[in-house]
């Protein structure tokens, strides 16, 4: 690496720290400050702080080779997570979350079904999932910025005693990198997350034009459409995946058969299923759900939703946009000739382009904007999971009065042990790929079922919450086993023929149990408390199955009104994820020089900007 390359990253780690240690004082007055910022920090600052806790360098990589491969289609892809949650949240679920005024998503729960024995029981279940999540997170993030780290600089630094290794050099960089976030983070808390993650998303919007300027200016359309077929260029799709490459690319066409994504129709329609029951669902207790509670009030938790949508998703792409264009025009013709492609690894793309591709100068500006992405997303996880630990296991059942002082050490030791676990993790990871299977199909699988339901239907009680949520994970859990053990079947058994079945075809499979102990765990037990319910549903007003408590709350209080939004929500949700879509698509077609699809989504964009600001933006305005 050149020295300006080089100085850039030291000066962008040092920057971090000193802003990340300077704000850290104000996080010592109380746990709401710790975690929460006090409820006193800007809602664009924290809409700024959750899309860069969402620019992460595995996803960055993983969205690269996609678009890659699949072409301007491969957006839809991120449907897989869902990526459209954030325009639920933004519609109606920032609201609703907002108005309990609590710090945490699983004392969040207690707002829901009461402090019983029920209550606490799904209140220990949502606790112990994101203390579990974050561990998993931290070991994800361990494993995947040792590898970028150790691709991307020159030296080598393993650790060894004696004969021993210690350390391989992708341990070495995973745990200096996260020593220095944890460092701030630790210390400061939300404010220290927030500040060091809008000085980061700066820096990476920063990279993403300079990658995005040379791309464009560098290579021509000529060499672009050299390469890229037509098909490549088409959003549309029909139930099987066209040809997408010419015969001259033909193994990037045996790719796409092999990934098993060549029914692309059933693989959406089942990412349109899972997608809707997981947005409705609302966040999983983590970072984004955090930046909601964090915000000063109902109104500014819609804000920063909807700017969360604004920020994230043009910029974002630009980069990865910026990175194909260069992987196709100079990697492709290399790719397509090299036999060891087949059951290619598309995520060389990324750090291979920044290698040997991206000039000097701004190869350090995205290096530090890459390494920025990967430090806000671990500090965000770092901050949002010990808040459970501390606010609802610690201060709830251990010690419930203390000194702010005490709790804020506890906070400390919380986070501190959070991070050593996910780097012990880390360290028996087999890989990337394996961990992010247990997270999405163990952890959030199981997850989907309880929490759709806690908002539409009165009768849902906490015993139904707990059995439908410890349901879904048991069966998520055998699927992600049977997947890790797939090769050790009989060809033609029953278990080989199940374990290599994609783990989206088997979510109705996850989703189905988890309703079955949901139903069962509701109905076999005591319904929640009135009072409990005619609280919740009287504060936060959800749509859904609520008459016999609405009647209730309307014999007490005449005026009272019921939420009727939900064809006005539903109508938002699906205008909101074209909007979304046009953001991500912009950006594509503008640096392929595809000039009138380019138009196209455009005005797409305004269109949608323009029905949102009537029908969305104007009634948020009146809370």
């Amino acid at each position: 690496m050149n020295v300006i390359d080089v100085s850039i990253i030291v000066l962008y780690v040092l920057l971090t720290l000193l802003v990340g240690i300077w704000v850290s004082k104000k996080a010592s007055k109380g746990l709401a400050s710790y975690f929460l910022g006090g409820n006193s920090i800007k809602w664009y600052y924290l809409g700024l702080s959750n899309s860069s806790g969402m620019f992460d360098v595995s996803g960055t990589a993983w969205m690269v080779g996609l678009l890659f491969l699949y072409g301007a289609k491969s957006f839809m892809f991120m449907w897989l997570w869902p990526v459209w949650n954030q325009i639920f949240i933004m519609m109606f679920l920032a609201v609703w979350i907002r108005r309990s005024n609590i710090m945490t998503g699983s004392e969040w729960i207690l707002t829901r079904f009461g402090d019983g024995k029920a209550g606490r029981a799904s209140h220990s279940i949502v606790a112990i999932f994101a203390v579990i999540a974050a561990v998993g997170f931290i070991a994800y993030f361990f494993e995947g910025v040792g590898k970028f780290m150790a691709i991307i600089l020159p030296w080598q630094i393993p650790l060894e005693f004696g004969d021993i290794l210690l350390f391989t050099s992708e341990q070495s960089y995973a745990l200096i990198i996260i020593f220095l976030t944890t460092l701030y983070t630790i210390k400061g808390g939300m404010y220290s997350v927030v500040a060091t993650e809008v000085l980061q998303y700066g820096i990476m919007v920063l990279a993403g034009l300079l990658v995005a300027g040379y791309a464009f200016f560098t290579y021509t359309d000529i060499e672009i459409n050299a390469i890229i077929s037509t098909e490549w260029k088409n959003v549309f799709f029909s139930p099987q995946l066209d040809m997408h490459w010419s015969e001259k690319f033909q193994v990037f066409n045996d790719l796409i058969d092999s990934e098993g994504y060549k029914m692309f129709g059933a693989l959406i329609g089942m990412s349109l299923f899972k997608g809707f029951f997981a947005s409705v669902a609302g966040p999983t207790p983590s970072y984004d759900l955090q930046r909601i509670l964090s915000t000063k009030s109902v109104k500014e938790a819609a804000y920063m939703s909807g700017f969360t949508n604004l920020v994230l998703f043009t910029p974002r792409y630009l980069l990865i946009s910026g990175i194909v264009v260069i992987g196709l025009v100079v990697l492709g013709p290399q790719m397509a000739a090299d036999p060891a492609l087949n059951g290619g690894d598309l995520e060389i793309i990324l750090p291979k382009v920044i290698n040997e591709h991206i000039p000097i100068g701004i190869k350090g500006l995205l290096l530090a904007g890459l390494l920025a992405a990967f430090m806000s997303t671990f500090s965000a996880f770092v901050n949002a999971g010990p808040a459970y630990i501390v606010n609802d296991i610690y201060k709830k059942y251990i010690k419930p009065t203390a000194t702010n002082a005490h709790y804020i050490k506890v906070s400390h030791i919380a986070s501190f042990s959070v991070v050593v676990l996910g780097v012990f993790m880390g360290f028996f990871a087999d890989s990337i790929n394996s961990l992010t299977l247990w997270i999405t199909s163990s952890l959030y699988g199981g997850y989907v079922a309880s929490n759709f339901l806690k908002w539409i239907w009165w009768r849902f009680n906490g015993w139904g919450y707990f059995w439908g949520m410890l349901a879904g994970l048991i069966i998520a859990t055998l699927q992600f086993l049977l997947d890790q053990n797939k090769e050790s079947f009989d060809i033609g058994s029953w278990l080989y023929e199940l374990s290599h079945i994609h783990a989206i075809y088997l979510f109705p499979i996850i989703f189905g149990f988890s309703l079955l102990g949901s139903f069962l765990g509701t109905y076999l037990t005591q319904p929640t408390d009135l009072k409990v319910l005619k609280s919740f549903y009287g504060e936060v007003k959800p749509w859904g199955f609520w008459r016999p408590i609405y009647n209730l709350i309307k014999s007490d209080d005449a005026a009272f009104k019921k939420n009727n939004d939900f064809w006005l929500d539903m109508m938002n949700c699906i205008i909101g994820i074209l909007w979304q879509s046009s953001m991500i698509l912009l950006p594509i077609y503008f640096m392929i020089r595809d000039y009138p699809k380019a138009l196209i989504t455009l005005t797409v964009f305004v269109a949608t900007s323009l029905i949102l600001k009537y029908t969305w933006l104007d009634r948020i305005k009146k809370m």
